[in-house]
């Protein structure tokens, strides 16, 4: 049954933001392809085992989050707080969550693709990152200098007041970005910070009088509960409404439904009939606030103790390493001729609104879940002892990047290249 199709259209925008949307939006486009009618892909899941193979080949079991990034080649993150704890020894388990939870969402706002040409040099390890790395270790450090804290006697914070003051040319200058180094997306990445500033001082409710992302455990705490043995309980439907609601004014505005900004939802071809309803054809994503959701889960379980209730409602990310690995090893084929070739890659490049980009997404998914149960059989192993998280961390999307190092060596990047602006992927 059409679930949403038989709700009112402003109830229909509420779904569409919701974390079960995503996957019964994309299951429809899964349907569509097992009976071979997507517009630019061909499915031949024969190959899944393939996939399920490869990834079982390089597991390394951690749960899918930021944490890895900040951590790359050093230790990071538990130093911080060390440190923090050094210098400040009334400092509680609530103030170090919450500087945590600043950390995170800057530092995954912050994540969309650099490219391939950008590069981050770790002065202090003396190291070089790329990527989602390059960038994780850039954020920390922009952090640990207080570049989104307003009070210069407390520089490991973020709020709106520091945020406003953010401009490309700062951005440009902390991320080490220069012509000889240069950053797609660096504009975007820019506003999704200043739009943070925004939402962060129109949600109080949320965030607090002074804007602080890291306030948002109050509001989580007076959601939950205390189990018998004293372990705090939240929803993780509390936290995703937090972040879907209170960050959605930073999302550039694409997909408007009974007046309601969507976010990460795109028009989906094949979807589309002459008898549907408005809306009918939208496939949710949000692909951003649930890379966000991962990494606070992993805060809140690890610095905070909490536990976190509802995580099989997360779905694997719709994005270009997970999805590049079902196309490299044949479970999706591009169909010939449909899309544009890049001339200096040779590889079919278009934006990430691009009808085949959102066919892409969806079937990633579902193809995700469908990777995930193929491990766990091969590995004798259930849902509960190995979660999409780290099946997302430690298999494909680490298979993704190891199998673009394979055949593209010269960029490492996808298969398809998508045109990013810094908000999506």
């Amino acid at each position: 049954m059409n679930i949403a199709g038989i709700i009112p259209l402003e109830q229909k925008a509420e779904y569409l933001r919701t974390l079960p949307a995503i996957r019964e939006r994309c299951t429809r486009v899964h349907d569509l392809a097992k009976q071979g009618k997507l517009q630019y892909f061909n499915y031949h899941p024969e190959k899944e085992a393939d996939v399920a193979a490869f990834c079982i080949e390089i597991m390394k079991i951690e749960p899918h989050g930021r944490w890895r990034h900040l951590d790359a080649g050093v230790e990071r993150v538990l130093p911080g707080i060390a440190k923090w704890r050094a210098q400040d020894d009334s400092l509680d388990v609530k103030e170090i969550a919450k500087r945590c939870i600043d950390l995170f969402i800057v530092s995954v706002l912050l994540d969309a693709g650099a490219g391939n040409q950008w590069t981050y040099h770790d002065r202090s390890s003396g190291l070089k990152f790329t990527r989602s790395e390059g960038l994780g270790v850039a954020s920390i450090q922009m952090f640990d200098r207080g570049f989104f804290s307003s009070n210069p006697d407390q520089p490991f914070k973020v709020d709106a007041s520091a945020l406003a003051k953010v401009t490309v040319e700062r951005v440009a200058e902390a991320m080490q970005v220069d012509e000889a180094n240069p950053m797609v997306g660096l504009e975007g990445r820019t506003s999704l910070l200043t739009g943070l500033s925004d939402a962060l001082k129109a949600t109080p409710e949320f965030f607090g009088e002074e804007g602080r992302p890291g306030n948002m455990i109050d509001f989580l705490e007076s959601q939950s509960k205390v189990a018998e043995d004293g372990t705090r309980v939240v929803p993780l439907s509390a936290l995703w409404h937090t972040l879907i609601e209170g960050l959605n004014p930073i999302w550039p505005s694409r997909i408007q439904l009974s007046g309601k900004s969507l976010g990460d939802v795109w028009p989906c071809t094949v979807l589309a009939t002459p008898s549907q309803s408005e809306g009918d054809d939208l496939v949710a994503f949000h692909k951003l606030t649930s890379w966000l959701t991962y990494s606070l889960v992993e805060v809140l379980q690890k610095v905070a103790k909490w536990k976190i209730d509802g995580l099989e409602d997360l779905t694997g990310l719709p994005e270009y390493r997970n999805g590049g690995l079902l196309v490299d090893l044949g479970v999706l084929t591009l169909k010939p001729s449909l899309l544009p070739i890049d001339s200096k890659s040779g590889l079919p490049k278009v934006p990430p609104s691009h009808p085949a980009i959102v066919e892409w997404r969806a079937m990633t998914v579902i193809e995700l879940d469908r990777v995930a149960d193929a491990i766990r059989t091969e590995l004798g192993l259930t849902p509960e002892q190995l979660t999409l998280a780290q099946v997302l961390e430690g298999a494909t999307w680490k298979g993704g990047r190891e199998i673009a190092k394979q055949k593209r060596p010269e960029t490492n990047g996808p298969p398809i290249e998508i045109e990013s602006d810094g908000t999506v992927f």
